[in-house]
C-alpha cells in the first residue's frame, strides 16, 4: 500500500486519509497538532476509547453527537452522570452504544474531577517522547505501541482509568500531537 495520496487540492497526504473529505479535514487541521487542556484531552481519551475495535472515521462522524450527549466532555459535568444517564446514552443511536465504554467515560471523568487544574494535561504530556527528528517514510515505520504509550497506559490504569490501553494511548499521542507520524512527503510533515 502506498503511504501517500494526492488529494483533489494537489497536496500529498498520509494515505490513510483516502478520499473522505472528513478524514482529509481531520488530517489537515487536527491530527498531529499539539493539543492541550484537561477538557480537550479528556474528550480525546474518551473518543479514542470508544474507537477501540472500530474505525476512526466512525467516531469522527459521530463526534458532534458524542459532544452533545456527553455535555461537551466537561469532566465535572460527565462525572455527575448516573444510571439514568447511562440508560439514556445506551438508547442513543447517534453514538457508540457500548455500556462498558459509556461507564468507563463516566468513571474516567470522576477521576479527572479529583485531579488539579491542568494535571491531566501535564500527566499525559509527561509521557510524550522527545522529537527524534526522524520522520516515518512509510506506514511500516509507524508503530502501534511504544514504550511511552505503554508507560502512559500503565500510569492511567494505576490511577483507575479504563479503556486506556497502550495502543489506544499511542493513537491519542498521534492525534494530540505528542508524536508526529505524518509520513515523509505529506504536506503536514
Amino acid at each position: 500500500m502506498t503511504s501517500l495520496i494526492t488529494g483533489p487540492d494537489g497536496r500529498a497526504r498520509c494515505a490513510w486519509v483516502g478520499d473522505d473529505p472528513e478524514y482529509r479535514r481531520y488530517h489537515d487541521d487536527e491530527w498531529g497538532t499539539p493539543l492541550h487542556g484537561d477538557r480537550a484531552l479528556f474528550e480525546k481519551m474518551s473518543l479514542e476509547g470508544f474507537q477501540a475495535g472500530l474505525s476512526w472515521i466512525t467516531i469522527l462522524r459521530k463526534r458532534p453527537r458524542f459532544r452533545e450527549v456527553f455535555a461537551g466532555f466537561v469532566p465535572e459535568l460527565v462525572a455527575r452522570f448516573d444510571e439514568a444517564d447511562v440508560e439514556r446514552l445506551m438508547s442513543d443511536a447517534g453514538i457508540i452504544r457500548n455500556r462498558a465504554k459509556i461507564e468507563a467515560t463516566i468513571g474516567n471523568a470522576r477521576i479527572v474531577r479529583t485531579m488539579g487544574e491542568g494535571e491531566l494535561d501535564a500527566l499525559m504530556w509527561s509521557f510524550a517522547p522527545p522529537a527524534s527528528g526522524i520522520r516515518p517514510t512509510s506506514f511500516a515505520d509507524v508503530p502501534a505501541v511504544t514504550a511511552e504509550s505503554t508507560a502512559l497506559s500503565k500510569e492511567l490504569r494505576r490511577r483507575g482509568f479504563r479503556f486506556v490501553g497502550a495502543t489506544t494511548m499511542y493513537a491519542l499521542m498521534q492525534s494530540a500531537g505528542m508524536v508526529d507520524d505524518h509520513i515523509e512527503g505529506c504536506w503536514r510533515a
